[in-house]
């Protein structure tokens, strides 16, 4: 049993870790535009410095980045060194992880989209209130190190991005990413298997406060966290509990609460939880209510958790085989790659921080070219207005990324009806494993399907939401007649599927 447990440790641990790569990889980016671009004047401006609007600037800002609760610690590290006030930089912090473009359409075709607008204009509330409490209360919280010297013009504006991202990779900031996996990883030995399936029901009173216990060590990206929430309003669970996962499970890790003790100490870091606890479950209770889900039967469980649990049932036979078939079969090829791309990075990182501590390549790049003769046409680009097109830049990056992560139509029907063949085929036959894993592929591509449509349509009607909910309630209805080994049940529900996933292919080509 106990390598069991430490097989799925690691597979929590690496499952976090390559979900977050591609977000870690955008924060060093903007931590280095920020470092070697934008420079101390820019970026203080950027947020609003110490106007009445930072707080604002700094939720608007986040909103509009892709990072994670992991992928802005370096980003936050930046700001941190730069001198911004504390209030500012927690906003920040708090505020990035929660929506990007991709999450924001996710979580508009997914889930109910005025929850969606309210969850946001609550998350205003959440960083500009503590933050502004906070800030009143220790108005001396920033702190500045020596601004930067500018980089010479040319090539040597990217190198030192690459530079800085990569020390930054392997200083502080992987120590604080390492924190915030441990402490998902830990929930993945705690709590047992389908330990959290109801816990957060609609009728039960005390959800949002469970879900305060377990949200902090939680990790979440922007995506996982909305289709989480797609699925707690589709099972009618409470809504406090899912503004709860929002604004705690992927706006907060270990790392960063180990990052702010560091920088803020014991006093002032206890004040700002303490007022972020007390104005996140207010709002939540506030929410819980009207926010409700009426028209759904609501469901006894849930399965959107079980990510937070223990990966498997009991001891398995081959713990460290089972784990690679599971990262294996679940990694994406974009995470991997990030993954990959990551870990060079962060070698680099440790070659530099290993071979150049006295950082003779950074008074290379800052040493300037000699002046020569230029004609009107060579013009040298301020350092700051190349790192805001650099943010610009990885938003628009972002954006029509969003056409690339949800296909077309007609391309997901296809990938469903794969999908479809090889989760009832697998159904059939009794593999509860094989089944289990295509029909969670069913259900994302039926998420993916909707979304694909919002975007290029601009609209999706409730009648094509049915169709793709009653699909996905008959696959989770299907996994749970595996489970109980009902074959009988099982050749109903595949029979029925099969009609209602050509019911729903027909409504997505032809009746839009």
């Amino acid at each position: 049993m106990t390598e069991t447990l430490i097989g799925g440790f690691v597979l929590r641990f690496l499952q976090s870790l390559m979900n977050a790569s591609p977000f870690i990889l955008a924060g060093l980016v903007i931590a280095g535009v920020f470092h070697r671009l934008m420079g101390r004047d820019m970026t203080t401006r950027l947020f609003g410095g110490n106007s009445k609007r930072s707080l604002f600037q700094a939720w608007l800002i986040g909103m509009l980045l892709p990072v994670c609760s992991l992928g802005v610690i370096p980003v936050i590290r930046e700001m941190r060194r730069i001198g911004l006030k504390g209030g500012t930089i927690l906003a920040f912090a708090m505020a990035a992880p929660l929506f990007n473009p991709l999450s924001v359409l996710y979580g508009l075709t997914l889930s109910e989209p005025m929850a969606i607008v309210t969850f946001a204009f609550c998350s205003l509330i959440v960083v500009t209130g503590v933050g502004l409490i906070w800030d009143r209360m220790f108005p001396d919280s920033s702190a500045s190190a020596p601004p930067t010297a500018e980089v010479g013009y040319g090539i040597k504006r990217m190198l030192a991005i690459g530079v800085s991202a990569a020390r930054e990779a392997a200083g502080l900031s992987a120590l604080y990413i390492f924190i915030g996996l441990i402490g998902v990883s830990s929930l993945g030995v705690i709590i047992p298997a389908g330990g959290l399936q109801n816990s957060m029901n609609g009728d039960n009173p005390i959800a949002p406060l469970t879900m305060t216990a377990v949200a902090v060590p939680v990790y979440a990206t922007p995506l996982l966290a909305m289709s989480q929430l797609g699925m707690m309003f589709q099972h009618a669970n409470s809504p406090g509990a899912a503004f709860v996962l929002l604004v705690l499970g992927a706006g907060m890790n270990l790392g960063l609460v180990f990052w702010m003790i560091r920088q803020y100490g014991w006093k002032k870091s206890g004040v700002w939880f303490g007022l972020l606890l007390v104005v996140v479950l207010g709002l939540a209770y506030g929410v819980d209510r009207p926010l409700y889900p009426h028209g759904i039967d609501a469901a006894d469980h849930s399965h959107a958790f079980d990510i937070y649990c223990r990966p498997f049932k009991g001891a398995i036979p081959n713990v460290a085989n089972a784990v690679i078939m599971k990262l294996q079969r679940d990694t994406p090829p974009f995470e991997l790659y990030a993954s990959l791309m990551l870990g060079c990075i962060v070698l680099v990182g440790i070659l530099l921080n290993t071979l150049d501590r006295q950082h003779r390549i950074e008074t290379w790049l800052e040493s300037q070219p000699e002046v020569v003769e230029k004609s009107k046409f060579d013009i040298v680009v301020p350092g700051s207005v190349l790192g805001g097109l650099a943010l610009v830049g990885l938003i628009a990056t972002s954006i029509v990324g969003c056409y690339a992560y949800y296909p077309p139509p007609e391309d997901v029907l296809e990938e469903m009806r794969i999908a479809k063949a090889e989760a009832l085929g697998s159904a059939l036959s009794g593999d509860e494993t094989h089944s289990k894993y295509w029909m969670e592929i069913c259900d994302d591509w039926s998420r993916k399907l909707e979304v694909g449509t919002f975007l290029r349509d601009g609209k999706l009607s409730d009648y094509h939401r049915i169709k793709a909910r009653i699909f996905r309630e008959q696959l989770e209805l299907l996994e749970h007649e595996v489970e109980d080994n009902e074959p009988e049940e099982v050749r109903k529900l595949v029979a029925k599927i099969g009609r209602t996933q050509l019911r729903l292919a027909s409504a997505f080509s032809n009746e839009r």
